[in-house]
């Protein structure tokens, strides 16, 4: 499947509320039906809805749920640095599914964060240039994907991960410099911390 990559989504509300808006007798959804949600597909909005996966207990807790995730953002992340304009995703990723009711409870779970960190959000630091800060974010997410599986089996590490996710897509959203910088930072400082964790167990 092919889709190519497109402005930025307005909010993380708006987004979270599209994909609220799936249609009710679509029971269980299938992920192509959630990125034709969002219209205009973005590196930022797959980057958010990884993080909601990953991040909402009633999805992100089911075992195999964050490595698959984490193939999602690995195959976009991977495409974005090789410069295509144009996302390809395999056929048997698009079509893992979700009950209805486990995606409602996320979407519902993750409603008020992404209020909250809408407040946050403005366009900042232009010199730091679209293109430059999508490369960035796209060169950490892959980083975090490919640990993913590992995280997976440390409790609560994964969650890491979707916390990561979901910055580097809110700072993509609303073209954010300076929350992109502080994510990156953080992120890193923080998986330099489970990493040194794990070496000294």
């Amino acid at each position: 499947m092919n889709e190519r990559t497109s402005p930025q989504i307005e909010s993380l509300e708006g987004l979270i509320e599209r994909l609220r808006a799936i249609d009710d007798d679509v029971d269980p959804v299938e992920l192509h039906v959630i990125l034709q949600q969002i219209e205009q597909r973005s590196f930022g909005a797959i980057l958010i809805i990884a993080g909601i996966i990953v991040l909402a207990p009633i999805i992100g807790d089911i075992p195999g749920v964050p490595t698959v995730t984490a193939l999602l953002v690995v195959i976009t992340a991977g495409q974005i640095l090789a410069g295509r304009r144009y996302f390809w995703l395999p056929q048997f990723l698009l079509r893992r599914s979700v009950k209805r009711r486990h995606l409602q409870g996320a979407l519902d779970f993750m409603l008020r964060p992404a209020r909250f960190t809408d407040r946050f959000l403005f366009q900042r630091l232009s010199f730091l240039s679209e293109s430059v800060m999508t490369l960035g974010v796209a060169a950490a997410a892959l980083g975090v994907g490919l640990v993913m599986p590992v995280l997976e089996l440390i409790p609560f590490t994964a969650n890491i991960a979707g916390i990561a996710l979901f910055a580097f897509g809110a700072a993509l959203i609303a073209r954010d410099g300076l929350f992109a910088l502080l994510s990156l930072a953080l992120t890193g400082t923080v998986f330099v911390l489970v990493v040194d964790w794990i070496l000294g167990a």
